[in-house]
């Protein structure tokens, strides 16, 4: 797992010291070990994991500086990419948030005993009230993005950005959810593209240039039902 993940980071332009990749080596095993008696991961192989998982979340670092930023990462599941975002850049203040109180007991419980300071909250993201309070909102395989910018836009301060990490789809999301990054306060600065295990990845780098209306986000049953 380590000297994947550092060739990996090597290739990507990024270098982690040695304290840094035992961290993500004890996430790691951490992760693969709860993952027998929860579904946290379909990835499990050690150096995969290096590879699809942390390699691919630190990309973001490449992306935009987020030194000294406060971050939230939203529906973060086993806690990607906020987790590999902390471990490789310490600086940043993360929150945490899924809706799975059994996830997020867990998250706090690793983090808590690898000494990695983190809020990490369990909730849905239209009812946590931390509203424009964040430097940037990261997501990653939540949601489509005119479902999942109405989720991540909110936290976001006016200036702030919401990295939204997509796949092969990611332009046609795009182009569905155009009205609604609008409407939200969002504007597409760049789609970011790199390499993972053969294939191409991209972030969506939207910045909040004005605040969201008030009356978003609307209950998820309402977002699911009529995006914007």
């Amino acid at each position: 797992m380590k000297q994947t993940l550092l060739t990996e980071c090597a290739r990507l332009g990024l270098s982690l010291s040695e304290a840094q990749a035992e961290q993500f080596c004890q996430f790691g095993s951490a992760l693969i070990e709860q993952n027998k008696v929860m579904n946290l991961t379909a990835i499990t192989e050690p150096q995969a994991v290096a590879r699809l998982h942390f390699a691919d979340c630190l990309a973001l670092l490449k992306i935009r500086d987020l030194r000294n930023k406060s971050i939230i990462d939203v529906g973060c599941g086993a806690g990607f990419p906020g987790v590999p975002l902390k471990l490789g850049e310490p600086s940043i203040q993360l929150t945490l948030l899924d809706s799975l109180q059994k996830r997020v007991n867990w998250l706090r419980q690793t983090l808590e005993t690898m000494g990695v300071s983190a809020d990490c909250v369990a909730a849905r993201a239209e009812e946590y009230g931390k509203r424009e309070a964040f430097d940037v909102a990261t997501s990653r395989a939540v949601a489509r993005l005119n479902i999942l910018a109405e989720l991540c836009l909110p936290f976001v301060k006016v200036g702030g950005y919401f990295l939204a990490m997509k796949a092969a789809a990611a332009e046609e999301e795009l182009q569905e959810a155009k009205r609604a990054i609008t409407l939200l306060g969002g504007k597409l600065e760049q789609v970011a593209e790199y390499d993972i295990d053969g294939a191409t990845r991209r972030v969506l780098v939207i910045r909040k240039v004005k605040s969201t209306p008030a009356q978003y986000p609307r209950r998820f049953a309402k977002i699911k039902q009529n995006p914007l």
